[in-house]
């Protein structure tokens, strides 16, 4: 097909520049993975529609205002705005797990919400399996100390004395814990909401 051999950024300046079909294929051509990425969060046909439209008005807006900054990362980009708009979405629904307004983001408050209803509790089941996935890939030490705290619910004393360290260190491998922790969820765009 013709339109594939034209790279985004092309495409991108052509729909700047005036050429409407230039969006046209943009659409078509990346339809299927942010249409996808959308009902996998929302899991509603209706929903997706909604968001994947309000998605290229996005788009079409930023585009038209000469306000996106090309750096080859058309998609990126839009599912960066997909991501927004489905998080507004669930705010906007009161489905958003409610967080301490500390200012620090806890990868554990999302798993606090007692009342879940059958979509919670699955999306909440992934959230806590990818959290184990990530907790395996920390230095030993590391994740010895985050699971006492955050599954054995030990206070960093108890840590302290059944690890052999000062409560000084235990306290630094945690923090250094979380830090990598969200290291590797932002490197891999991993979403942790449910």
């Amino acid at each position: 097909m013709k339109n594939e051999l034209i790279t985004d950024a092309v495409l991108v300046r052509n729909y700047i520049n005036g050429d409407e079909n230039a969006l046209s294929v943009l659409i078509y051509r990346h339809k299927q993975k942010i249409y996808s990425f959308i009902y996998s969060k929302v899991l509603d046909r209706d929903v997706t529609e909604d968001i994947f439209q309000d998605t290229f008005i996005k788009v079409i807006k930023t585009l038209k205002l000469k306000k996106y900054n090309e750096e080859g990362k058309f998609l990126p980009w839009v599912m960066r705005i997909a991501h927004n708009l489905v998080i507004d979405h669930f705010r906007k629904s009161n489905r958003m797990p409610k967080f301490d307004n500390t200012g620090e983001f806890s990868i554990f408050s999302v798993l606090g919400d007692g009342a879940l209803n059958a979509e919670k509790q699955i999306i909440k089941n992934q959230v806590e399996s990818d959290i184990r996935r990530l907790i395996e890939e920390l230095p030993e030490d590391q994740k010895e100390v985050l699971v006492m705290r955050m599954y054995k619910d030990m206070s960093f004393k108890e840590i302290s004395d059944v690890t052999g360290v000062s409560i000084n260190t235990a306290l630094g491998r945690m923090r250094y814990a979380l830090i990598n922790l969200r290291k590797v969820i932002e490197k891999n765009n991993i979403i942790l909401t449910n």
